[in-house]
């Protein structure tokens, strides 16, 4: 097909569903002359998920214009990114995340030969490499890769040095695989941007962007492998693909962070040049649109029922997916998804003495072993020897209240602050803040970058001070007494502490939540907590 295209039917090819293009005019420039290299870059985490449909569709689009086309399993910046990926289970998680992407390609008909897989550290720890980061670290400055990373990287109140230096490297492979586009989320849009500022100063060339659009999961928020109910998992039975999609956001003529006519748009419709909407007879019986727009409009209008989108996406996906279930069969494909991603939950006990694997501490790092329990703020003023700290006293239902130093001054009133009911995490050591000891900490909404915004978590209405706070599906476990500094406890389930599309809070996929409902916030929406 590419030899009868032009070189602006081409462009109108790469470039159709991306919500932006950076560096437009030098694709151009290529197109006149020969075929683009473009390349696309997935750091091998959690689990792929319907969503990496989206890409899946526009590299077929980039093969359709004769690009030549590189995948990357970026597994080193799965590890810098938080440690998102243990060190050994990175090699495993590479060949997982090759398995299942050569099959979502296969399922939609890309030929697999007209593609280039490479990993990461296949090149990044060469002697070049491995100087270029160097050269590139002695011009970035914190701020910038700081700034570059926060929509990608993972944001926690204390960062690993190693996710500043994930957007550095993302930009050097630009050059490393020498190809004239790097294509990803707009999510990205910092680190491209990164890139084009930086590279032309170690000599390099500046490389145009291609972005697509954010795709929203189940339920209206960004689709993420760490949050359950925003995902269909390329591997799930068609009954939990029912139970996902039957619970998914899709309001009656709300077409707004809809995450299935998304999907339609972005996938089935670049793929089938059709989307077929079944229907009751008595509502005029199955119909089969040809352009997205026909779609969008009549399920504004009501004319498509919020059931029978969810119906027709229940046969579109299966479709999808049984190519990629039916591969996965196989004994050898099963053991590499299970030891790729273990069970937590089936992890036997270390013996006494040995140390424990990765995932047997995954295991022991239960969320029910935080002592979170719901506050009310009886006082509250400025710490005397810091104008940027309250000193407040909190009861959590104890025979004294707390003394609890917290640094809300820059984003709550001190007339906000009292009364106010909070979460508060109890059981951290005690420590010394300006000389005051501070028994535990109030538990925030925050959303790092300039400026800094950061909330107190709400209980539900009516909780009383005392009232436990606990995560849906742990509400048995006992907290430990004291948490262990030198364990980290606090800082890797933190990590996982975060808040919904809709302002709730949860860790992985779980609510946070009292016996009176969830805990939330009121306008960080997808903020981490602290």
């Amino acid at each position: 097909m590419a030899e009868q295209l032009n070189p602006d039917e081409k462009l109108q090819l790469i470039t159709r569903n991306l919500q932006e293009v950076l560096g437009e005019e030098k694709l151009k420039q290529v197109l006149q002359e020969r075929e683009l290299k473009v390349y696309w870059g997935t750091a091998t985490t959690g689990k792929p998920h319907v969503a990496y449909f989206v890409p899946m569709s526009k590299i077929a689009d980039f093969l359709k214009a004769g690009c030549e086309v590189t995948i990357l399993f970026a597994d080193l910046h799965a590890f810098l990114d938080n440690m998102k990926a243990p060190w050994e289970l990175l090699e495993l998680r590479v060949q997982y995340y090759e398995q299942v992407i050569k099959a979502m390609l296969e399922s939609i008909g890309v030929p697999l030969d007209k593609l280039k897989f490479v990993k990461g550290t296949d090149y990044q720890l060469s002697r070049e490499y491995t100087l270029d980061v160097y050269r590139l670290s002695s011009m970035v400055t914190e701020h910038d890769a700081k700034k570059a990373g926060a929509e990608v990287v993972k944001q926690v109140e204390h960062p690993l040095l190693s996710g500043l230096l994930y957007p550095g490297l993302q930009a050097l492979d630009e050059e490393y695989l020498k190809v004239d586009a790097q294509f990803g989320g707009v999510d990205q849009r910092k680190i491209f941007t990164l890139a084009e500022k930086y590279l032309p100063s170690l000599g390099y060339a500046k490389r145009s962007h291609l972005m697509n659009p954010m795709v929203p999961g189940l339920t209206g928020t960004k689709m993420s492998s760490s949050e359950e109910d925003s995902k269909i998992d390329l591997l799930d039975k068609k009954e939990d693909v029912k139970k996902k999609l039957k619970k998914a956001f899709c309001e009656p003529g709300n077409i707004e962070n809809n995450g299935l006519l998304s999907f339609v748009k972005h996938v089935l419709f670049p793929l089938h040049g059709e989307f077929s909407v079944k229907r009751d007879p008595k509502w005029g019986g199955d119909k089969v649109y040809t352009a997205f727009e026909d779609v969008e409009k009549d399920f504004a209008e009501e004319l498509v029922h919020p059931g029978d989108l969810k119906a027709s996406m229940e046969v579109a996906l299966n479709k999808l997916l049984d190519p990629i279930r039916k591969k996965f069969e196989t004994p050898e494909l099963r053991k590499l998804a299970n030891t790729a991603y273990p069970d937590p939950s089936k992890t036997k006990a270390a013996g006494k003495g040995a140390k424990p694997s990765a995932a047997g501490e995954e295991a022991e790092l239960a969320p029910s072993r935080l002592d979170i329990r719901v506050g009310k703020v009886t006082s509250v003023e400025k710490h005397p020897d810091a104008d940027s700290l309250y000193l407040e006293k909190i009861d959590v239902g104890e025979a004294e209240p707390r003394t609890v130093v917290s640094g809300l001054v820059a984003f709550v009133s001190l007339e906000e602050m009292q009364d106010r009911s909070v979460l508060l995490l109890c059981n951290m050591k005690p420590q010394k803040m300006r000389g005051i000891e501070s028994q535990a900490m109030v538990l925030c909404a925050t959303i790092e970058g300039e400026p800094r915004r950061v909330e107190p978590l709400d209980p539900p209405e009516g909780s009383s001070p005392g009232d436990r706070v606990f995560v849906e599906g742990y509400e048995t476990g006992k907290p430990d007494d004291k948490l262990n500094p030198k364990k980290k406890v606090w800082e890797k389930l933190q990590v996982d502490l975060k808040l919904s599309g809709e302002c709730v809070a949860h860790w992985k996929d779980q609510q946070l939540m009292t016996k009176l409902g969830p805990v939330t916030c009121k306008t960080l929406k997808g903020a981490n907590i602290s």
